[in-house]
């Protein structure tokens, strides 16, 4: 559906109609992860700095490293690490080089949630295939030079 039939609404542009349907796809996109988080009580914060952890594996990260790799850059970290820590979805350790620093890696029960989450991110996946390889790419790089 097309974004002013779905707001109902018309644009002074196509640049703030762009503007409008990207933040307006990415709210829908979010809501669909959200949906795939809720029964495993993991919000889409955690969810970003599990799949960080798993991607630093073997090696353990600091607090600095996770909030460089964030996409929601405003997050606080550390408190949302130390409710994973609760959760026992993250080990936090001292860190032998610095010991005013913490390593953290991503536990057996994290690994284990992402497993169930990547099997059903493939729901999300077919949401796209609407769009073909060739379109994807392309959306891709023009996303990637909006951010240049």
């Amino acid at each position: 559906m097309k974004i002013q039939d779905e707001i109902k609404s018309n644009f002074n542009n196509e640049y703030q109609k762009a503007r409008v349907n990207i933040h307006f796809t990415n709210n829908y996109l979010s809501e669909q992860l959200i949906e795939i988080l809720k029964p495993l009580d993991l919000s889409p914060t955690q969810f970003n700095v599990l799949r960080i952890l798993r991607g630093q594996q073997p090696a353990a990260s600091s607090i600095g490293l996770l909030k460089e790799r964030m996409l929601d850059k405003n997050s606080d970290i550390s408190r949302v690490v130390d409710r994973m820590l609760a959760k026992k979805l993250v080990v936090r350790k001292e860190c032998k080089l610095d010991r005013r620093q913490k390593d953290i890696q991503i536990s057996q029960l994290g690994l284990d949630i992402l497993l169930k989450i990547d099997a059903q991110e493939k729901e999300l996946d077919k949401k796209m295939q609407q769009l073909s390889l060739e379109e994807v790419t392309q959306l891709n790089n023009l996303l990637d030079k909006i951010r240049d």
